[in-house]
């Protein structure tokens, strides 16, 4: 059994790194984790922050270097990838606005100094979300990604210390081009899972790749591994950690099957089982973390570190533990926040007020990550849209196929009835029996029914509907723009409270169909 710990200050001291997504973390050893850039909001970041393990420290160290335009280090970006080798941090690619980028870095960790690296031999392309792992300690392999206009499936094999970048030619089978996957190195085999394939799909297949050590003599091969056991639903911007004698999968973003419109965000834990060749769900006794992508989870002995991370509206700055069952942090589990409830420390804060006033941003670097990988970036607008049932098309034609018959204009009896059908059937409906096509009609009923029912007591202002609701620890889905911002874990208080509200206008009384609305 393990257990997630929110992290607290005890924990710590120093300086914490501010919320982040897009960002990599890599151990130096047993010694420390070095953070390095991301994305926030519209700003991509190029700090370091460092977990001193043993102190229990964050600092930001004063790094030197030279880069080729005279800059001290790299310049900010996310999605970029990051190993280390010894002391040693290499990083290349990402992105920075709208720009891939292909320059080459090492941060020695000894000295906290740069140096950007001219490297020769087979170059990769510019990219971002690509995968790459260390063999060993000397070389790093590195696969697929996206250059802006095309999904990537190459590899490519770094020797870090000639700086020779080698393309390796594999006859036969070979995975989809993607981005946004993992790509980790497990002894003699270098293991890829999922990410986002060229035309967009999002992948669950699981590859590994042999002939990637010298000693072994291996001509390079890909081979589709098909597992037993539970094993992870498709995703990208995932982490994969390796731990013992497992990998432990976290997180990342996927859609909604065949809907892809509904963003779905993940918070399970996911073991591949070296011993046994399976997948397994790892045993957790308590809430985990709010689901989010593009994290960071870190191994520090027998427990895991997770840093930030995105979830289609907020960028997270919270640090969670992932510990075992009879470690002391285990103990504090009950005391820790049921759900993903940030503090004062630059943490990320969702608040309904702050998003009733936020006005709808322009488009930029973020809405283009979500072109590429399907991120839904859903920002509320000034005021909601509170659409009848006869103008919400989408809700009058699931009706019609419930009843059989298409509602025409000026058939108000039987547009009634549709209406009352529909809500009949919502009203014996379980969570897990609602196709995710129904979250849409479902959302704006409940909202609309909400603004409706309270309209005599308060006024038909929107804004004044808004005030009012502030107060209410019920109504907790009536801002949201639409369904994209609804989670699988909200869709039974989403039902619940649906439910709630038809019970309470059947005994007030009030009328719920057009017809009555309209009078």
């Amino acid at each position: 059994m393990h257990y997630w710990v929110r992290a607290s200050a005890a924990d710590f001291s120093g300086t914490l790194p501010q919320p982040r997504s897009g960002h990599t973390a890599v151990s130096i050893g047993k010694s420390k984790i070095v953070v390095f850039g991301g994305l926030l909001d519209k700003k991509f970041l190029n700090d370091i922050a460092v977990y001193d393990i043993e102190n229990k420290l964050w600092f930001q160290p004063e790094c030197t270097g030279n880069g080729s335009d005279g800059q001290v280090g790299p310049s900010p970006r996310a999605f970029h990838v990051a190993v280390a080798i010894d002391c040693h941090m290499f990083i290349f690619g990402g992105r920075s606005g709208n720009k891939r980028l292909g320059d080459f870095w090492v941060l020695d960790t000894d000295i906290w100094q740069w140096s950007e690296l001219t490297s020769f031999g087979d170059l990769p392309s510019s990219r971002d979300f690509s995968a790459a792992s260390a063999i060993g300690n000397r070389k790093i392999v590195m696969h697929g990604g996206w250059d802006g206009k095309k999904w990537l499936s190459d590899l490519y094999i770094l020797d870090t210390i000639s700086l020779e970048w080698t393309e390796l030619s594999v006859t036969g089978s070979v995975p989809p081009p993607r981005c946004g996957h993992t790509a980790t190195m497990v002894e003699k085999r270098l293991l890829v899972f999922g990410g986002r394939g060229g035309g967009g799909p999002i992948m669950s297949d699981l590859w590994a790749l042999k002939g990637l050590i010298d000693e072994e003599n291996e001509t390079p091969g890909w081979t589709q591994l098909k597992l037993p056991g539970q094993a992870p639903s498709p995703r990208c911007g995932h982490t994969v950690t390796s731990g013992g004698h497992y990998l432990l999968l976290f997180g990342g973003h996927g859609t909604g099957g065949w809907l892809s419109r509904y963003d779905i965000y993940y918070n399970d834990c996911i073991v591949l089982d070296r011993l046994s060749a399976q997948w397994k769900r790892l045993p957790i006794g308590n809430e985990p973390p709010a689901a989010r992508a593009y994290h960071s989870l870190t191994n520090i002995g027998s427990r895991y570190l997770l840093f930030g991370g995105f979830d289609g509206k907020l960028t997270f700055g919270d640090m969670w533990w992932l510990v075992p069952e009879g470690d002391p942090i285990a103990k504090r589990f009950i005391e820790s926040p049921q759900k993903n409830v940030p503090d004062s420390k630059g943490m990320a804060v969702e608040n309904i007020q702050s998003a009733l006033k936020e006005s709808r941003r322009e488009n930029d670097a973020i809405s283009e990550l979500q072109r590429t990988l399907g991120i839904s970036v859903s920002l509320s607008g000034p005021v909601l849209q509170i659409l009848d049932e006869s103008e919400d098309k989408e809700f009058i034609e699931l009706g019609s196929r419930l009843t059989g018959e298409k509602v025409s204009s000026g058939e108000q009896g039987l547009l009634n009835q549709t209406i009352e059908v529909l809500r009949d059937h919502w009203r014996t409906s379980t969570p897990s029996s609602i196709p995710l096509k129904e979250l849409g009609p479902l959302l704006r009923d409940y909202q609309r029914l909400i603004s409706r029912h309270h309209l005599a007591n308060i006024g038909s202002d929107f804004q004044s509907i808004d005030l009012w609701l502030l107060g209410k620890e019920a109504y907790r889905f009536y801002h949201l723009k639409n369904a994209s911002q609804l989670r699988m874990a909200d869709i039974p208080e989403l039902l619940a409270e649906y439910k709630k509200i038809l019970a309470e206008q059947n005994t007030s009384g009030q009328g719920a169909g057009i017809e009555e609305h309209s009078v």
